[in-house]
């Protein structure tokens, strides 16, 4: 990269002990603002997403996961068997070189081959020491199963997902998993400069239970407000109506009228000016603890013209709204190119395949896929060589 081009974690040296989701996401997430990943893998089955369809074939047969190069762009990868115990030491003397290791097995288990932190930190004073898992390093459920859905279950996020009086669902998206992910990165970058500060590293222990308990402030401040529990309400809002989709005359969209003067907008556009002063509307409390009624009034007027034209009047009316789109819609939206949100992502087959690059911007950086992601062990030697000076 050029020196424009070097990211805000250009020459950290990070090693992942990455499976699956949260730890990869959060490896390519340092990775993306310049940081090394060396992706540790074991020969026989690596990463367990490199199983996971659909595949690119190249024109040997080979086929390379769609999803876990959508994960592990601006990587490396080193092959180590754990058993032999050459390679495992050759292993713990490369992690003396490492500014952070990011690992995701359920606590306790690397440390059986001494690659745990309290193993590390003694030859590396300095390191930070990310563990991301279900539940967390202690407590009682720290050795409990954990994958995305299950968390989502037992953290109360599907109880507020799905229609009013539908069943619990979970989050089309692996939110647990991306979560911790993110608030993984977010504290190791805070903890390289504390470790910038005071020449000591640290273990950040960041559960998926907690990273989804994080995001649902709302929620949790409204039962501790209230003592109510929180309940699913479609895509409505507690506090705020109208705010949520509705059905036009050929497809679905939603508005988000979240104040008065907003409100006010909405009823012009459906022509009934009287609705804003109506009493059972007149507040923004008014309308949410009314918004089956509201709604019902709105969704006659919706239904008589498309999803389109009532998008329209309200992009008109600065009343925000949107379609309810597809990955398809959204992917081949204008504004996704437009604000550079797909980028070409080489796969080592040779073959091109498109990607979410890392989504903000940085000025003077210039966000770039510098490393496709690597085939199993293709960098073992070249790591080890390079890191360790030979």
């Amino acid at each position: 990269m050029s020196d424009f081009q070097k990211g805000p974690l250009s020459g950290i040296k990070v090693i992942e002990f990455g499976q699956i989701a949260a730890g990869p996401f959060t490896g390519m997430l340092l990775g993306d603002l310049g940081a090394d990943i060396v992706k540790v893998e074991r020969p026989d089955s690596g990463d367990g997403m490199r199983e996971w369809p659909p595949f690119f074939v190249d024109e040997d047969g080979d086929g390379f996961s769609s999803n876990f190069a959508s994960l592990n762009r601006n990587k490396r990868s080193i092959a180590v068997d754990f058993k032999n115990p050459d390679q495992l030491k050759r292993l713990q003397q490369l992690c003396q070189h490492a500014d952070v290791i990011i690992e995701n097995y359920r606590p306790g288990v690397l440390s059986k081959f001494g690659l745990g932190y309290e193993n590390l930190k003694l030859a590396n004073p300095a390191l930070i020491y990310c563990s991301i898992s279900g539940y967390g390093q202690t407590g009682s459920y720290s050795q409990k199963g954990a994958f995305d859905v299950t968390v989502q279950a037992i953290s109360g996020l599907m109880s507020v997902t799905g229609d009013e009086d539908g069943n619990p669902v979970k989050c089309g998206v692996p939110v647990a998993d991306f979560s911790a992910g993110l608030y993984s990165a977010y504290s190791i970058t805070a903890a390289l400069l504390q470790t910038k500060q005071t020449g000591i590293g640290t273990h950040i222990d960041c559960s998926m239970l907690g990273s989804l308990l994080g995001i649902s402030a709302l929620q949790t401040s409204e039962y501790f407000g209230n003592g109510k529990v929180p309940r699913r309400l479609g895509t409505a809002h507690p506090r705020n109506a109208p705010y949520q989709g509705f059905q036009g005359l050929d497809k679905p969209f939603v508005i988000a009228a979240g104040n008065d003067k907003l409100w006010r907008e909405v009823a012009l556009a459906v022509n009934q000016p009287e609705l804003a002063n109506d009493p059972r509307f007149t507040t923004q409390a008014l309308r949410a603890a009314n918004q089956k009624e509201l709604a019902g009034i709105l969704q006659l007027s919706f239904s008589e013209k498309t999803a389109a034209a009532w998008l329209e009047e309200f992009d008109r009316r600065g009343v925000p709204c949107a379609p309810i789109n597809t990955f398809e819609d959204i992917l081949n939206d204008p504004v996704v190119r437009e604000l550079e949100l797909l980028q070409d992502l080489e796969l080592p087959g040779g073959q091109t395949t498109s990607t979410v690059p890392f989504p903000v911007k940085l000025s003077g950086f210039q966000n770039s896929i510098y490393r496709r992601p690597p085939k199993k062990g293709e960098h073992t030697e070249q790591v080890f060589d390079e890191w360790q000076g030979n």
